[in-house]
């Protein structure tokens, strides 16, 4: 099996930017590419320092540009199997075997969209997940917020702050507290209660409800039920919290010696800036075990002089 200093699994803002990282710290590094991202179908990406507005798919293509330089090697296809060996993992991808000293995962999570007919063919065109990625491009539109309880309560009054337009569907009971109700009121957000028959429209979204009414609005915006992406996190023993998340510390390490976690798979906050922060976080942390685990294995080396041991003046000095 070819042998690496660290996979890095997903090619996402978490995975190039450790990818980067470990490739500029002169470790070898394949990094297994699982195809386009999770934000693949949004026309832009926002809050993106020095790339504000740029496509998702365009980010992914200058990330991977950017690791032309560095010893980090490349494959498409996701990884299929990861074991632990005495030393360090092994790793089947869509090509064979590899295996690598330490794993990085940042695998993502897989959006589940409401079961709502004509959904699913506007996201990330009409229909949206993050204000902060979103909601400039429609400041003062009419808006609206699908959800219920809590979380529909904080996305309408986080929407609301990019325009004074928005409605709250809640396709059914809308599970709001009484004070929940009122924070929605001072700030002028109505409350839809009608079960969705269907979305429709092409450049805006025309809500159609099962008891008869419809209602057009130029956007609508949800928090969607996430699952991992990958199950090898979970199949090497990784702790998972409740809601799927892989529990990781500071440094991104996870329960397991030698696998680290990054990007939206760790709960971490939900932006490409975010993720990549992580990435970076969890690929110094990883390269600095290989530091102190080189030292230990090969110290004695890192103290002799070069031609110490042969007696020779080292490459291009003179002999005293």
């Amino acid at each position: 099996m070819q042998a690496f200093d660290a996979v890095v699994i997903g090619a996402g803002p978490a995975g190039l930017n450790a990818a980067l990282v470990l490739g500029g710290a002169r470790r070898r590094v394949l990094l297994l590419d699982g195809g386009p991202p999770r934000n693949a179908k949004a026309t832009a990406a926002h809050g993106v320092f020095t790339r504000d507005g740029a496509p998702p798919v365009c980010l992914k293509t200058i990330g991977l540009e950017d690791l032309a330089p560095y010893p980090v090697s490349v494959l498409p296809g996701v990884a299929r199997e990861a074991r632990a060996l005495p030393q360090g993992f092994a790793v089947r991808h869509d090509g064979g075997w590899v295996q690598a000293r330490r794993l990085l995962f940042a695998t993502g999570v897989r959006d589940i969209l409401p079961n709502v007919p004509g959904l699913r063919e506007r996201w990330g065109r009409t229909v949206h997940h993050c204000p902060y990625c979103d909601g400039w491009p429609n400041r003062e539109a009419a808006l609206g917020v699908l959800g219920s309880g809590q979380e529909g309560h904080h996305l309408a009054l986080s929407v609301r702050a990019w325009s004074k337009r928005v409605t709250l569907l809640t396709d059914g009971p809308d599970e709001l507290t009484e004070e929940q109700r009122e924070d929605l009121a001072r700030v002028g957000v109505p409350i839809f209660t009608g079960p969705i028959l269907r979305f429709g429209g092409v450049d805006r979204v025309d809500v159609r409800f099962r008891r008869g009414g419809r209602l057009t609005l130029d956007a609508v915006f949800l928090n969607p039920t996430q699952q991992q992406n990958s199950t090898l996190p979970a199949s090497l023993g990784c702790e998972l919290n409740e809601k799927s998340r892989v529990v990781v510390n500071e440094n991104g390490m996870t329960s397991v010696r030698g696998v680290w976690a990054a990007g939206d798979m760790t709960g971490a906050p939900q932006y490409v800036m975010s993720a990549a922060a992580t990435g970076m976080i969890a690929a110094v942390s990883l390269n600095t075990t290989l530091i102190h685990e080189d030292v230990r294995k090969f110290g004695a080396a890192f103290h002799k002089s070069p031609g110490e041991e042969t007696g020779e003046p080292p490459s291009g000095g003179e002999a005293s």
